[in-house]
């Protein structure tokens, strides 16, 4: 999300893409046990299916964006309600059971007393962060986010720039779906992934990146988001009505684009 927002988009797909992704990989992989003995093979295939299925959504919002020359809003609005009522219909609008335990363990396993799935946003953060910044597709993003006209005068694919922004996009809420999918086990497609697209919206933008793009950084995002945990365990240890909790989301959004503007 923080190279689609310093590009001058916006993804709401991201929550039921995850959705549609991890149903796809559960029913692929409990399908698979059938024939395939080696449950370690199984889940090697699964989660490469999820992987190249969320480079296809997310490839197919870019394309919409760049060549198709329509606004993000409304790409990523109409493809959320596609990716969720597929994942609904795919799951009979219920819940995935899958019949692996080994890929349950995956979820909730860890490495030096640190989870998997912390393991893989450190990873992940730190190849993204040398992408955005020691990369001339680093530099394009921020030149295409600040004014698009100008980037495009100087030479700048923009429309490819945009296409692979939404495309790793894509590639990360597969692997996140994976990991989400495996702590629990099991995939309830009516509720997976409902509201994050909102959480990464107020990660990125309580990392300091401008919602007006072209400006950013990866770990800044890292840093919102374990804010964002913070501030949903504060809420849960003094007794805050879940239903509340994301109206102080939304104040939080709504104050960190106000304090930008006022710095701009």
């Amino acid at each position: 999300m923080t190279f689609v927002i310093v590009g001058g988009g916006i993804d709401l797909s991201v929550g039921s893409m995850s959705a549609f992704i991890g149903a796809v990989v559960l029913l692929l992989m409990n399908y698979l046990g059938n024939y395939i003995a080696n449950s370690y093979l199984v889940i090697a295939i699964g989660i490469i299916s999820g992987i190249i299925v969320g480079t296809i959504l997310g490839a197919f919002n870019g394309f919409m964006i760049s060549k198709g020359k329509i606004a993000p809003f409304i790409v990523t609005l109409g493809s959320m309600a596609i990716f969720r009522s597929l994942a609904l219909y795919i799951g009979n609008a219920g819940e995935i059971q899958s019949r692996s335990m080994i890929y349950g363990e995956f979820g909730r396993g860890s490495f030096l007393l640190v989870p998997f799935p912390v393991w893989a946003m450190l990873i992940l953060a730190a190849f993204l962060n040398l992408i955005f910044n020691n990369t001339r597709y680093g530099r394009y993003i921020c030149a295409v986010g600040s004014n698009r006209n100008v980037a495009i005068f100087s030479a700048i694919n923009a429309n490819y720039v945009t296409f692979f922004s939404y495309t790793l996009t894509g590639i990360l809420v597969g692997i996140s779906a994976i990991l989400l999918a495996s702590r629990f086990n099991a995939v309830s497609t009516p509720s997976m992934g409902s509201g994050t697209e909102l959480d990464a919206i107020a990660a990125v933008i309580v990392g300091g990146t401008m919602m007006t793009g072209g400006r950013g950084t990866v770990w800044g995002t890292v840093f919102g988001a374990i804010t964002l945990g913070v501030i949903n365990n504060m809420m849960n240890m003094v007794g805050i009505s879940p239903y509340l909790q994301g109206t102080v989301k939304g104040i939080v959004i709504i104050t960190a684009v106000y304090i930008q503007r006022q710095k701009q």
